[in-house]
């Protein structure tokens, strides 16, 4: 029979209706000819990665930018020049930059198979009767799948028997607490997380035993969805490589109208169509910027070493600059901005409300009332709260690899941490207070009841523990604070309950009754009524100490930190008031959940994605329109997880950064960063860095263009009056390439400025130069030229200089602008004495070998001859140095006199 593959609408179905669209008898299951027939029509139960781009184009793509073109094209002049070297050098640096484009486009593809794996499993079947044990490639549509706690789900199933099913489904939906299952269909519009009667793949099993039937498989599973958007989203360039193509798009272009107007020029004045070409190649030369790739890759890598050093790890270069320049983080909140693990607050018992603090599952902390460590023996009613909630339990806790880890639930476990800091022991309680029977809990009646010993002979004690409304119901006193039973006052302990669950706690009611030693056994009937209210216990996933302190960095920083969760929107507002979250606008914190998202149309999602800080039940295409929704704001977005769902949104991101310890194969492959504390904090001292350089590559750029426009304009100079050229080819090559190494990189070691988190962030449509630092380019480049051109005529027309001295007097005036220049851009907008003379031994270590390389090109006669230079004057070195103070105090005048008007 072959079935079809309706909308996913499983949910909103009786069992008795998806077992007849499956065919398949539930007590004895498929047959073998049934299943041989479904393999053929569904084939296996695995994700299949689309077929990518061919390994050989995804190389040669690496070289389809124009920076590339311009240093091919520089390439092959200094190769045709006979400059063997230089041309090798440009090759290596146009290979490294395509090797490692290259490499990092397979991110994609890395995160498919991350998915394939998570899904590979085994299975426990109902075969042809009999129960059996398979991979679970093998399941087909159809199958019947046993669960029990510790499983791992191998496909999406719908359920159909139930005993207490609990599914971790935190990595799917980003619910924080296990999901209790059950078989009754549910609303045909039920979000993801609400469809209670269906366990998807790759999930895992916590609690309980169910059966389900196999509805989906491989790609068709939700995580197979997941597996899709993640193949439909786009890789975004980062916002330095948008600017560097924009750039080298104005350059090239530039360059070869220079060029060719310098060729036409030389050919009206009459000379030599051979001569003018080589002065032509020449211009080029000058205006290409050789140094600009390597200096962005050094800049960058430098980078990745200090964020490593912060535990971050960058998996994709240019993801350090797109932090620094990020204008909003959109952080899944379990297990990012929160500890991700259940943590009891806040205690009601006796009438009195105690404080607990500490946060997870370590011990550190206490019980306070009024601000004071408790004393157990004066708080009668909170110690048997306690007490109770610690033997009413089944969960363990230990240490592993220096982590608290929870084997069991994590609400119960929170309970065990909270009696732990009252001082509290499980194994002396248990020892004195033996358990006799249980009733383990169960979805449709909402507790978990325990019979235990009791200290005074022939007494037992039960421990009952629930819903707030089921205990109340049941009870017809309450404890005391002095210990005494005393009448039930059900109003006080709504309010209470009401009171904590607005602040986005889970709240547990605690009760207990006496009987006599006639009880081995426990059945419901004996906590059905006549049970003693203890109190109330309230947790929540609280928030990590250091993400509280690094969001209000990033706030001031103005950057804007947005909560994407699959949670309760009333948890996550309450996580998100003790976070500090804010509106942009400063006003009263907006909350939207998914049912608002899937009313908003695409037209009117980019403002509301705007306005909003908390989103809430959130399905994981959500999470990417989100993402995109800001995106059309012109934000450059950061979008942190560590789940399933999270991947599709952190490949969208213009950066994504996955928990490194926490966080699935699958958010990791996804990932531009991942963070090995798995601590939002790091996202704060990555933005910092980032931030730290795009300031350093920007100094470089606007250190290094003066130097390739005033070659270009000395000889476009030369040519128009007619002179010999100030600089051959083979000059300009040895300035380019050695100042570049020697002087502008010694600008990426530049410590970060100390306001650098106090300014808001750079406007993604900023050019890459902004007006003030294009004038300050066009001032030194005026310095450049009339300096370096004007000692050239000095030298050929007053002096009577060789043409070799001229050009060699020519070179290391330029360099000394270079260098003079290099001590302005430490600082944009300042001086250097004001970020600290020597905060950067690199630029005096630099300068020290570029002088001692102009001295041996310029006095060395083996380098004379490969370099056409001659030795100087004493005299022509004052002239050189004036030069480059000149250009030195030209541009602090230039800065002091912005920074006097910006006051």
């Amino acid at each position: 029979m072959k079935i079809k593959h309706p909308e996913p609408v499983w949910h909103a179905l009786a069992d008795t209706e998806v077992v007849r669209l499956l065919d398949v008898d539930l007590r004895h299951g498929l047959s073998d000819a049934e299943i041989r027939s479904r393999q053929k029509q569904f084939g296996p139960n695995r994700l299949t990665a689309r077929r990518g781009t061919p390994e050989w184009k995804r190389f040669v793509q690496q070289f389809n930018q124009p920076l590339v073109y311009i240093l091919l094209v520089a390439a092959g002049v200094t190769l045709a020049l006979h400059e063997y070297i230089d041309s090798t050098v440009i090759f290596l640096v146009v290979m490294i930059n395509a090797l490692v484009g290259y490499l990092q486009e397979s991110k994609a593809e890395k995160a498919i198979e991350a998915l394939a794996r998570m899904v590979t499993t085994e299975a426990t079947v109902r075969r042809n009767g009999h129960k059996d044990r398979i991979p679970a490639e093998e399941l087909v549509p159809g199958d019947i799948v046993l669960l029990q706690s510790g499983d791992k789900v191998p496909a999406d199933l719908r359920l159909f028997h139930n005993k207490s099913l609990q599914v971790d489904e935190s990595a799917l939906t980003g619910e924080s607490l296990p999901v209790q299952k059950n078989t009754d269909p549910v609303a045909l519009d039920s979000l993801l997380a609400e469809r209670s009667n269906l366990a998807y793949a790759g999930t895992l099993v916590t609690y309980g035993q169910a059966e389900g039937v196999v509805w989906a498989i491989g790609n068709q599973t939700e995580t197979g969805r997941i597996a899709r958007l993640i193949g439909g989203a786009i890789s975004l360039a980062t916002p330095l490589t948008r600017k560097i193509h924009q750039f080298s798009n104005v350059l090239l272009w530039a360059i070869l109208a220079l060029a060719t107007m310098a060729f036409v020029i030389g050919l009206a004045r009459g000379e030599k169509a051979v001569d003018i070409f080589m002065a032509a190649v020449a211009l080029a030369v000058g205006a290409i910027p050789e140094g600009l790739p390597a200096a962005v890759t050094i800049t960058l890598a430098i980078g990745v070493n200090r964020m490593a050093q912060r535990r971050a790890i960058i998996r994709k270069l240019p993801a350090v600059e797109t932090l620094g320049s990020t204008t909003v983080i959109c952080s899944d909140k379990t297990g990012t901005l929160t500890e991700n693990q259940m943590t009891v607050q806040e205690i009601h018992a006796g009438g009195r409300v105690f404080r607990v603090t500490g946060t997870g599952y370590g011990p550190e902390g206490a019980v306070l009332e009024d601000g004071k460590p408790v004393n157990l023996g004066e708080r009668a009613a909170l110690r048997e709260c306690l007490v109770a909630g610690l033997l009413c339990n089944d969960t363990q806790i230990v240490s592993a690899d220096g982590r608290w880890q929870v084997q069991g639930d994590p609400t119960e476990a929170a309970l065990s941490v909270a009696a732990g800091k009252a001082g509290l022991s499980g194994d002396e309680l248990n020892s004195r207070h033996g358990r006799i029977d249980s009733i383990p809990f169960e979805s449709e009646h909402q507790f978990m009841a325990t019979l235990h010993g009791h200290h005074e002979p022939g007494r037992r004690v039960i421990f009952k523990k629930g819903s707030v409304e089921k205990l109340l119901e049941r009870s017809h006193d309450m404890l005391l604070a002095d210990g005494n039973t005393g009448p039930l006052d059900a109003d006080a302990i709504r309010a209470a309950a009401d009171g904590m669950a607005s602040r986005g706690m889970r709240v547990l009611a605690i009760a207990r009754r006496h009987t006599d030693t006639t009880h081995e056994k426990l059945e419901h009937h004996h906590v059905a009524g006549e049970l003693t209210f203890v109190g109330l216990q309230g947790m929540i996933d609280p928030p990590r100490r250091e993400a509280v302190e690094s969001v209000a960095k990033c706030q001031a920083a103005g950057v804007q930190v947005k909560m994407i969760t699959g949670d309760h929107v009333v948890t996550a507002t309450a996580v998100a008031a003790q976070l500090g979250l804010t509106s942009p606008d400063g006003s009263e914190l907006i909350s939207v959940t998914g049912r608002d998202l899937e009313k908003t149309s695409d037209e009117d999602l980019p403002a509301l994605a705007e306005r909003a800080s908390v989103f809430a039940r959130v399905a994981p295409e959500q999470k990417l329109k989100l993402v995109r929704a800001l995106q059309q704001r012109g934000h450059v977005v950061a979008m942190t997880g560590d789940g399933v769902n999270d991947a599709p949104a952190l490949k969208q991101a213009d950066i994504g950064v996955a928990m490194g310890i926490s966080g699935t194969e699958v958010a990791k492959g996804a990932a531009d960063m991942l963070l090995t504390d798995d601590n939002f904090s790091s996202i704060e001292a990555a933005v910092e860095e980032g931030r730290g350089v795009f300031d350093n590559l920007t100094k470089f750029i606007v250190w290094t263009l003066p130097t390739n426009a005033g070659e270009g304009l000395i000889i476009l100079a030369a040519i128009f009056l007619g002179t010999a050229l100030p600089v051959m080819p083979v000059h300009i090559l040895w300035i380019n390439m050695a100042t570049a190494i020697l002087l502008g990189l010694m600008l990426v070691f530049e410590p970060k400025e100390t306001n650098l988190m106090l300014r808001r962030p750079r406007n993604p449509a900023e050019p890459l130069l902004t007006p003030t630092l294009l004038q300050r380019i066009v001032l030194v480049t005026l310095f450049m030229v009339s300096g370096a051109f004007g000692l050239f005529l000095l030298e050929r027309r007053v002096l009577g200089a060789e043409l070799a001295q001229a050009q060699t007097v020519v070179v290391n005036a330029i360099v000394m602008v270079e260098a003079a220049y290099l001590l302005n851009c430490r600082s944009l907008t300042h001086s250097m004495f004001h970020i600290g003379f020597f905060t950067n031994r690199w630029i005096f270590i630099g300068i020290g070998g570029m002088a001692m390389a102009q001295l041996l090109i310029t006095y060395a006669p083996p380098l004379n001859r490969l370099f056409h230079t001659a030795p100087i004057g004493l005299t022509d070195w004052g002239h050189i140095l004036l030069v480059g103070v000149l250009t030195h105090l030209a541009v602090e005048a230039e800065k002091w006199f912005r920074r006097r008007n910006s006051h």
